[in-house]
């Protein structure tokens, strides 16, 4: 009798990590959203092909996993429905992890780190204090962490024109719809910055990195029950942090670690 009770508690337990290893080899193939309106990041081309650091940073994520992938391009203020909707597996696509965020979806490990910053017409002599942008015009794209924390830090004091994309906001600043811009930096210099329209502006005022207001660092979000898929895009993180694959993706576009401490 105690052979049969220790022989069915074996096959029990061979069953439910057999179980679980096919679980995760059903992942060969990964349907990755993305924005593809936040230059470096994820951008399209004129010949409508995506390219950015997220794009090559989720490409060698997969390649290191095995993993055969296609992209979804998704505008941001539904990327998380999409997810949820189940348009794609996946969202590379400069996304902070986030408390609010974590209550609908999960997140892999960061793969950079990103802040915030204001953006302005060179010789603008404004302060980036509660006295110095009241009553200024800011402009930022909808449904991002710097969204939040423009309402959540200088409601009533500033005035808030939201954007789809980053690119809308930036050309409103271009044209003096606005006084000022708020977002990630990186993307602000590559985006905009650097390129002929942005000649004109730069940043001003502190970073903001908070991470209550920002997060714990840019993550790729997931369905909260795909776990085995996290934990396979998080080897895929690890294998490429370790390779040198991800250095070479860095310095493709930025000539300095994005990764952080």
């Amino acid at each position: 009798m105690k052979k049969c009770v220790l022989l069915l508690v074996v096959l029990l337990a061979a069953a439910v990590a057999f179980s679980g290893s096919v679980g995760a080899k059903e992942w060969k193939m990964v349907r990755i959203g993305t924005e593809g309106a936040y230059p470096p990041f994820n951008a399209i081309d004129k010949d409508g092909k995506l390219w950015g650091f997220d794009v090559d940073i989720a490409k060698a994520i997969c390649d290191a996993v095995g993993l055969k992938y296609e992209f979804v391009v998704q505008d941001w203020d539904g990327i998380i429905p999409g997810l949820l909707a189940k348009k794609y597996d996946c969202i590379v696509a400069s996304m902070s992890k986030t408390e609010e965020r974590m209550k609908k979806v999960a997140f892999t490990d960061k793969y950079y780190v990103a802040g915030a910053r204001f953006v302005a017409k060179k010789g603008s002599g404004i302060k980036i204090n509660k006295e110095g942008l009241k009553g200024k015009t800011v402009a930022v794209q909808r449904a991002t962490v710097y969204d939040t924390f423009l309402r959540d830090k200088y409601a009533g004091i500033v005035k808030i024109k939201q954007y789809a994309t980053q690119d809308e906001a930036n050309l409103d600043l271009v044209s003096g719809r606005v006084d000022l811009g708020f977002a990630e930096p990186i993307a602000l210099t590559e985006g905009f910055l650097k390129t002929d329209k942005g000649k004109g502006f730069e940043l001003i005022g502190p970073m903001f990195s908070d991470p209550k207001a920002f997060g714990d660092g840019v993550c790729i979000a997931v369905r909260k029950e795909d776990n085995d898929l996290r934990e396979l895009l998080n080897k895929g993180i690890k294998i490429i942090r370790e390779n040198g694959t991800y250095k070479k993706i860095n310095d493709k576009y930025f000539e300095f670690d994005i990764y952080g401490d």
